[in-house]
C-alpha cells in the first residue's frame, strides 16, 4: 500500500507569492508534513490510544512564523548544529572566525545557516512514501570554508516511522553537523514534565554558563542526568545542580553507547496520558536533550496552542557541540571526496 502525498497552499510570503506544504499519509490517516524554509518538519499527526489524530510536533499553520531567521522549530540545522565556542576553530592551520550569534559563540549554523535557506523538492514518491529536499550553501555562508551540498530525505511508513536521511558533499575541507529540530509533545498540549524518558547513555557532556561544553565526560550515575531506567522528566528538573541551572533545566548532549548500531533505540519517550510512544533510532554519537526552557509565546502554533515554557522537548541526534575545538571528540570534519551520513528514525507507537 502506497503513502498518498500532497501539496496544499501554505500561506503567502513576501513577495506575494503562495508557500507550498508538501503531506505524505498514510492508509491509517496518519501523517507529515514538511515545507521548503529549512526543510522543516510542520507536523506529525498519529493516534493516540483512543485512536484520535493529533499533532505531536510544535509548530505553525502557516509559513509566516517560519522565516523569522531564528525560528528552529522542525528545521533542518546547521551547517554546524549546536555551539562553536568564541564562534570559530582552526582547520589546517587556517582560523575560520564564524557569525556570532549566540553572545560570543557560534549556534546552529549562524544567522545565514540551513535553516533559512529555501531547499529544493527533488522528489516526490507515494510507492516509497520519500519526499527529498536539497539545498546548496555557498563557500563562506557563516564563515565556513566550502561549498557544501546537502540532501534530506523524509520517509514515511504504514506503520508510523519517520526516517530521516541526511547527506553532504563539500569541495573544500570543512565541519558538518546537521540536526533534525522537532519539538515534541506526545499529548499535543500542555508540558512535556509527565512524559517519561529513557536514554541509552551512561555519560553526558557538563558545560559553562553559557552552555559551551567542558571538555569532561562525564557519568550520569548518581546525577539528574540518569536516564538509563525511564524517569519522569520533571521528577529532577529543578534540582539544585549547578548544570541544570546554567541551562535552566536540560540543554545538554548525551554520549550514546558507542558500541550500538541504528537498530538499537537511542531514546524512547513515552506519556501515559495519551498512551503515545516514541522510540528514537541514529547513527550518531550523542543526543540532545533539551526540555524547551526557553519556549515563550509567540505566534500560535497548531490549532491556536501556545509554545510556552516546557510544552515541547528536542531529542537532537548529533554529534557532540564544539567538536571543532575538542580533538578529543568524534571527528566532524568533512573532505572532497567523502560524503557526510546520518540516519534517524522514529517510530511512532502505543503503550
Amino acid at each position: 500500500m502506497t503513502v498518498r502525498i500532497t501539496h496544499s497552499p501554505f500561506g503567502l510570503l513576501p513577495d506575494g507569492t503562495t508557500a507550498q506544504l508538501t503531506t505524505l499519509t498514510n492508509s491509517r490517516g496518519a501523517s507529515v508534513s514538511v515545507v521548503r524554509r529549512g526543510a522543516a518538519l510542520v507536523s506529525v499527526r498519529v493516534p493516540d490510544r483512543a485512536g484520535r489524530l493529533d499533532d505531536v510536533v510544535l509548530g505553525f499553520d502557516s509559513i509566516a512564523p517560519y522565516l523569522a531567521p531564528d525560528c528552529y522549530f522542525g528545521m533542518l540545522v546547521g551547517r554546524f548544529a549546536n555551539r562553536i565556542a568564541n564562534a570559530g576553530f582552526e582547520l589546517a592551520g587556517v582560523r575560520h572566525c564564524l557569525d556570532a550569534n549566540h553572545g560570543p559563540h557560534h549556534l546552529h549554523g549562524g544567522s545565514c545557516g540551513l535553516s533559512t535557506l529555501w531547499w529544493r523538492e527533488d522528489l516526490a514518491s507515494e510507492a516509497d512514501g520519500v519526499v527529498q529536499l536539497s539545498c546548496t550553501s555557498p563557500a563562506g555562508a557563516g564563515g565556513y570554508p566550502g561549498t557544501l551540498e546537502v540532501q534530506v530525505r523524509y520517509r514515511w511508513t504504514e506503520d508510523c516511522v519517520l526516517e530521516i536521511d541526511i547527506g553532504a558533499q563539500t569541495d573544500a575541507p570543512t565541519v558538518v553537523n546537521l540536526v533534525a529540530h522537532p519539538y515534541f509533545n506526545l499529548d499535543g498540549t500542555g508540558t512535556i514534565l509527565d512524559h517519561q524518558l529513557r536514554i541509552d547513555a551512561q555519560a553526558f557532556l557538563p558545560v559553562d554558563a553559557l552552555l559551551i561544553p567542558t571538555g569532561e565526560q562525564r557519568s550520569v550515575v548518581g546525577t539528574p542526568f540518569d536516564f538509563r531506567e525511564a524517569r519522569r522528566i520533571g521528577d529532577r528538573i529543578d534540582a539544585h545542580d549547578e548544570l541544570l541551572l546554567h541551562a535552566d533545566g536540560y540543554d545538554h548532549c548525551f554520549i550514546l553507547r558507542p558500541d550500538r548500531d541504528v537498530s538499537a533505540v537511542a531514546a524512547e519517550l513515552e506519556s501515559t496520558t495519551s498512551g503515545r510512544q516514541l522510540r528514537i533510532h541514529t547513527t550518531q554519537p550523542g543526543l540532545q536533550f533539551y526540555s524547551g526552557n526557553h519556549l515563550r509565546s509567540g505566534a500560535p502554533g497548531h490549532g491556536g496552542r501556545i509554545h510556552a515554557w516546557r510544552t515541547g522537548l528536542c531529542l537532537e541526534a548529533q554529534h557532540f557541540p564544539d567538536s571543532p575545538n575538542r580533538p578529543a571528540f568524534p571527528d566532524t570534519v568533512l573532505r572532497p571526496g567523502n560524503s557526510y551520513r546520518q540516519q534517524t528514525r522514529y517510530t511512532f507507537g502505543l503503550l
